[in-house]
């Protein structure tokens, strides 16, 4: 009879410790979002340098130079970075106002769509 209580204690204990990892572990694991925002670089970040031409070219030229493209959120003045996938996709749209979707660890995009706004 204690082998069975102990086994049904340790059972229990095992149940009530592991409950919360499964929480965690659904937690950080990312949904999907779609953000909307600009797709400018790593350099010039929410605003273009005076000087450099429209965004588009000045966007083009930063990447041209070692730079990476980004999303700008404006309105909540944020930069997320691409993934390499997202680097390919943003290029058709730099300078333009997007809708990204993807899995968004802390600053980065997982890039899955890069479409125009409305």
């Amino acid at each position: 009879m204690k082998t069975i209580s102990r086994m049904l204690i340790l059972l229990v204990l095992g149940v009530v410790l592991v409950t919360p990892l499964s929480g965690i572990a659904q937690k950080t694991k990312s949904a999907e979002r779609t953000l909307v925002g600009y797709v400018s670089d790593n350099h010039c970040g929410l605003k273009h340098a005076a000087g450099m031409g429209d965004d588009k070219s000045c966007t083009l030229v930063c990447v041209k130079n070692g730079g990476k493209f980004v999303l700008a959120d404006r309105d909540h003045k944020r930069i997320y970075q691409l993934d390499k996938n997202g680097q390919q996709k943003a290029r058709e749209f730099a300078g333009q106002k997007v809708t990204v979707t993807g899995r968004v660890t802390g600053k980065t995009i997982k890039v899955t769509a890069i479409e125009a706004a409305s």
